[in-house]
């Protein structure tokens, strides 16, 4: 599975799956008393996060999803992000802990936790597997993360480069002009 864009393994299966574990306990631990929480993925890069972290959760949730894009097949945030199909669960009154992969600049984040304040949850948290905080561009942060890493493109366990790569167990920075 070696691709000669492969700048560095920054990560291994074993890894990613420890901190996962991590995260959640967190969850577990700071949700005990609540009575059911709605999990909103950000699809298509949390897809792999979240099926791991889910089967760790001890309380009653749900899951749905939120399609938007802020990449649109290169390897740099544009900035504008898009919603191309928003949740349906009623989330009023609920817990809801957004699920990224990445927090890059924070402005994908920050639209659509403002978009789904506006459905009145009773918490809003953000929880990325991945935190690039050198490169935040806006006041929120994730409430918990994995793993800092540098700016740099990645890939792998969910993390995409147009649409391939994110199949890989491990992440990788990647650059899709280096030679061999």
């Amino acid at each position: 599975m070696i691709n000669k864009h492969i700048v560095k393994i920054l990560f291994d299966n074993k890894q990613i799956k420890t901190r996962i574990d991590e995260i959640a306990k967190w969850i577990n631990s700071n949700y005990k008393n609540s009575q059911e929480i709605v999990f909103v993925a950000v699809l298509k890069g949390s897809l792999i996060f979240l099926t791991d972290l889910i089967q760790q959760i001890e309380i009653d949730s749900m899951v749905d999803c939120i399609i938007a894009k802020s990449y649109f097949g290169g390897t740099q945030s544009g900035g504008e992000l898009k919603v191309i199909t928003d949740i349906d669960l009623k989330i009023e009154n609920k817990d809801v802990i957004l699920i990224d992969d990445i927090f890059d600049s924070g402005i994908t984040l920050t639209k659509i936790s403002e978009h789904l304040k506006l459905k009145k949850p009773k918490s809003l948290k953000i929880i990325t597997l991945f935190y690039k905080k050198e490169k935040r561009k806006t006041d929120i942060e994730p409430d918990y993360f994995g793993f800092e890493v540098p700016d740099a493109f990645l890939v792998g366990y969910g993390l995409d480069y147009q649409e391939k790569y994110r199949n890989w167990p491990f992440v990788a920075i990647f650059d899709p002009n280096k030679k061999e």
